[in-house]
């Protein structure tokens, strides 16, 4: 479990980005993974989960979990809801809350208002940067009386600007939406790379976050031991596990 140096000065705060070591599953599963999605054995999700929040201390019944699309859509959790919502990013206030976000190279995102006691947890790729699920989320906060100032944001692990290869109408995308974005893009070799984190903390500073972090860890390369859907894709595996970040107020 990883934690984020900015977050961990706060007491009140429990967090952690996992990766995949430490669970139940097993073959291409093995081992920490929370993907309910995914083709594993349901019963060994739910363990994996259940030491997940043993290691977070929050009650299983109390993780919150999304049916993630790729969308900018935001749900405020003031009670545990009986479904998973349809969404990308969850907000709260609620002590013994805990958001939980599932990657598999897309960016976990947590954001903290210490002054307002305030938490969100949000799943971003391209996708849903590129429909700027971050500024929708950020809003969400401003509007229960967050000051941009105050807020932390913490960027977990991803897939890295040098492993995320994307084609030409990808690039010519995203330049379309602001021709800045080029500076996103490496060029190597006659082939386009494009860094998910950097557009991020890009987007985060435009809106004004001052205390911004990124966790430097690739998901695709092997040694950092996460699940990573493109590696997945290589290796031509038909399915993939997922990792889990989780932040709750105390």
């Amino acid at each position: 479990m990883i934690k984020s140096k900015l977050i961990s000065k706060y007491q009140n705060i429990s967090h952690g980005f996992f990766n995949k070591s430490g669970g139940f599953s097993n073959g291409i599963y093995k081992s920490l993974n929370c993907g309910i999605g995914s083709g594993d054995k349901k019963q060994n999700i739910n363990k994996n989960l259940k030491k997940v929040c043993k290691k977070i201390s929050c009650s299983k019944n109390k993780l919150v979990l999304l049916n993630q699309i790729h969308s900018n859509k935001v749900f405020s959790i003031n009670k545990i809801p009986k479904k998973k919502p349809i969404g990308d990013a969850l907000i709260t206030s609620k002590n013994q809350f805990a958001l939980g976000i599932l990657t598999a190279d897309c960016a976990p995102i947590f954001l903290f208002d210490p002054k307002m006691k305030i938490i969100a947890a949000i799943h971003a790729g391209w996708k849903g940067a590129y429909k700027k699920i971050v500024y929708k989320t950020i809003d969400d906060l401003k509007k229960k009386g967050s000051n941009i100032r105050d807020l932390i944001a913490v960027i977990g692990p991803c897939i890295s600007k040098y492993k995320y290869e994307v084609k030409k109408d990808f690039l010519k995308k995203f330049t379309k939406q602001n021709k800045k974005n080029i500076r996103f893009f490496t060029f190597k070799e006659k082939k386009i790379f494009f860094s998910l984190n950097e557009y991020i903390k890009n987007q985060l500073k435009n809106i004004g976050i001052i205390n911004i972090e990124i966790i430097n860890k690739d998901t695709y390369l092997k040694k950092n031991n996460f699940f990573s859907h493109r590696r997945s894709l290589k290796n031509k595996y038909n399915d993939y596990g997922r990792n889990i970040s989780v932040i709750m107020i105390k």
